[in-house]
């Protein structure tokens, strides 16, 4: 759920650019905690990976090793994002550590559709949030089809609006359309730089291993 920028005190009456980007940076900021982690995760496992692909005659390339370090980072941002409960600021968190607020909060719930649409704001910012990881995961694994994209991007945020659900967010139903239709433009956005730069996209390929 991306709370709708006319509630945030003093942001209404900036223009809507400002207010975009206003948002977007305090989004980063909220995702920071997560990247971080995901990319100390990731760094840490990476000699582990290279022995499991050695074993298997399997080399994954530079462009790769980028890709996926990416679609980590951009995964542990995701769930800071996403994931935490309503409360959650990671600025208010530095300044105020001893604050105790319950983790687990019921929500609310939203069945009825295109609610928010009217909010340019929430509604491009529900659309892009899953753009990566449709393109990510068509990029960095064969097999990628248009209905594995959308299955992949509906089970996703499925997951999240209920979980935000048990966090004191809401599940709702405008969120897991928009979220599904993200991931499905991330996955025609692969297609369309896989006709541009066809050998580019191939880098992003395991491969097998060429002994000498």
């Amino acid at each position: 759920m991306i709370v709708p920028l006319r509630q945030w005190v003093g942001w209404s009456d900036l223009p809507l650019w400002q207010q975009f980007f206003r948002r977007g940076a305090n989004v980063l900021v909220q995702m920071l905690p997560g990247m971080a982690v995901a990319l100390v995760l990731f760094l840490l496992l990476l000699p582990w990976r290279k022995t499991h692909f050695r074993k298997k005659g399997l080399v994954s390339g530079r462009a790769r090793e980028i890709g996926l370090a990416l679609f980590w980072v951009y995964c542990g941002g995701l769930a800071a994002l996403l994931l935490m409960p309503d409360w959650y600021d990671f600025e208010w968190i530095l300044f105020y550590p001893t604050v105790q607020v319950p983790f687990f909060r019921l929500g609310s719930v939203n069945l009825v559709p295109f609610q928010t649409w009217d909010d340019p704001l929430v509604f491009l910012g529900n659309l892009l949030v899953l753009i990566p990881f449709g393109l990510f995961a068509a990029l960095l694994w064969r097999g990628s089809t248009w209905r594995r994209a959308l299955v992949l991007g509906l089970v996703v945020s499925l997951f999240v609006e209920c979980w935000q659900l048990l966090v004191g967010r809401a599940f709702d139903i405008d969120d897991l359309l928009l979220n599904t239709i993200g991931a499905m433009l991330g996955y025609g956005l692969w297609r369309l730089l896989r006709l541009i730069f066809p050998r580019g996209m191939q880098r992003f390929h395991c491969r097998q291993a060429v002994f000498q």
